[in-house]
């Protein structure tokens, strides 16, 4: 499965282009300062993403900067690629938090050769999406747009299955999209996403 993503540069390409296009939009409406309306210019700023070999050119987290003198206020569009501060790419964070079968000694050296995650970080994740997530302002809202309630105590996996794609990466970027709000401290608006259940 990790070997995957290694191979997979077409992924990280069309993630950032997501990402790019989550980035015009948010220039177009200019800087959400009260009484502002600037324009946004872009600022940027390298990532080192783990897990995965990103292209050269998707190891940047779009972020933009109000030319206005006196406001200079940053607004980071929301991401697919990466969760908020989380140094993992969002797609190894998914799926990797996602096992259902737990972790064996033979799975954690897979994992930690592979894309560099130890069993404790694997915990951690697990712990964000179980506590952390389930507990944001955007769950709270998002989940009532599910037609039957999801186990939190299975996040992210219970939520993948709720998803409708060709394949389970199809399946781990529309999870990607519906959770971008929480990427970012700069968004927070909920937007209704089909799911198409299967």
């Amino acid at each position: 499965m990790c070997s995957s993503f290694h191979r997979g540069a077409s992924l990280f390409e069309r993630l950032a282009k997501f990402d790019d296009d989550l980035a015009a939009e948010a220039r177009a409406a200019g800087c959400p300062r009260a009484g502002c309306g600037g324009r946004l210019d872009g600022a940027d700023f390298p990532r080192k993403p783990r897990g995965a070999q990103v292209p050269a050119r998707d190891d940047k987290r779009r972020s933009l900067c109000c030319a206005r003198d006196g406001c200079r206020h940053r607004v980071t569009p929301p991401s697919l690629r990466f969760l908020g501060r989380k140094v993992f790419v969002g797609v190894v964070v998914v799926l990797l938090s996602a096992l259902r079968h737990g972790i064996t000694d033979a799975r954690a050296g897979v994992l930690r050769r592979e894309a560099g995650v130890s069993r404790s970080t694997l915990a951690r994740w697990r712990a964000w999406w179980t506590t952390t997530f389930v507990a944001t302002p955007f769950w709270q809202r998002a989940r009532a747009l599910l037609d039957t309630p999801v186990a939190e105590g299975e996040l992210p996996g219970s939520l993948l299955g709720r998803f409708a794609g060709d394949d389970t990466m199809a399946r781990v970027v529309n999870l990607l999209g519906f959770i971008k709000p929480v990427t970012t401290g700069s968004a927070g608006h909920l937007e209704r996403i089909s799911m198409g259940e299967s």
